[in-house]
């Protein structure tokens, strides 16, 4: 979408090649994360027919949802955002909740958010955890995207909750977008998030959700937040840290210390790889394709274990 400094569409798919280091694959994620009270890990892909360990418990991140988008790279984001849930809701082992890591709509409007919300019912999950992407903020800052999603009835777009030993932080750094350059959180949600942590054990695991990467993919684009560092500084006492983004409609990986990093694909169209084209934005893949390009995450935390081990798979190949 031009206004955000997004070509339309039209782009060819980009050579993996000139990806950057870390880039695991452009292509859907479809990954279940497990807890049980301890450090993030995966049990396997969607499809795959593994189970979550019998002392934990399972969630899943969505992202990109963009409902009302209906343009060439795809006409049906509502289809394939079904198609997602259907995958979630076969899982054998149902997850606890699900997060979704922004761009619920396309162009922040009433009926986008709505449908949305709608949508996310079929998902057989007791509780939904949402933080804003850019595109939810385009007209009134938050103010609709609040109308529907707000978390905890405090009307603003950060939370935290508590679950199995772990502690979740949703996060907004999406109110001062502007196309290519670097977002940031704002003091007032810095100094939200010290006075959250203020109680929390640093042996805690912590499952941060924000929109847009919270380490720079790739600066050029905006693709990461100028003041994560602020906030990953409050994190590090913390033995195991895990940052789930949306944004960049690709799955990329990156463990920095006591911190692991992952970025989740679209379930309505891809982007091309960081520098293989002139402009983000939706991206055309061949027909046939799209589905190789969408996906969910589903994920795993297990206590004793420090690292972060991420399997994906696109939907197409758990048809």
């Amino acid at each position: 979408m031009k206004r955000f400094g997004h070509e339309d569409e039209g782009l060819t798919s980009p050579d993996r090649r000139k990806a950057l280091g870390c880039l695991a694959a452009w292509s859907g994620a479809a990954v279940v994360w497990s807890i049980a009270g301890g450090v993030p890990r995966t049990v396997g892909a969607t499809g795959t027919g593994k189970s979550a360990a019998t002392n934990g418990f399972t969630f899943v991140q969505i992202s990109d949802t963009h409902i009302g988008f209906n343009k060439a790279a795809n006409p049906d984001v509502v289809g394939s955002l079904r198609r997602a849930i259907g995958e979630i809701n076969a899982l054998p082992t149902a997850p606890a909740f699900v997060v979704h890591t922004g761009d619920v709509s396309h162009l922040s409007k009433p009926e986008e958010f709505g449908q949305a919300k709608e949508l996310f019912t079929e998902i057989k999950v007791d509780h939904r955890h949402i933080v804003p992407g850019e595109h939810d903020a385009l007209d009134d800052g938050l103010t609709g995207y609040l109308k529907q999603f707000d978390h905890d009835g405090k009307k603003r777009a950060y939370f935290s909750f508590d679950q199995n030993g772990a502690h979740f932080i949703g996060l907004s750094n999406v109110e001062n977008f502007k196309a290519k350059t670097m977002s940031s959180f704002g003091d007032e949600q810095i100094a939200w998030l010290k006075n959250d942590l203020k109680g929390v054990s640093h042996s805690t695991p912590i499952v941060i959700m924000a929109h847009i990467p919270m380490w720079t993919v790739y600066e050029q684009w905006g693709w990461g937040t100028a003041d994560a560092d602020a906030a990953l500084a409050l994190l590090k006492p913390y033995g195991s840290v895990t940052v789930l983004n949306g944004h960049i409609h690709q799955v990329v990986q990156k463990v920095e210390g006591n911190v692991a990093f992952h970025t989740a694909t679209s379930t309505a169209f891809p982007q091309p790889a960081p520098g293989a084209a002139p402009n983000p934005g939706p991206m055309v893949v061949p027909a046939g394709k799209l589905e190789s390009v969408l996906g969910v995450t589903k994920v795993k935390v297990v206590r004793g274990r420090n690292h972060l081990a991420v399997v994906d798979s696109p939907l197409a190949e758990s048809v």
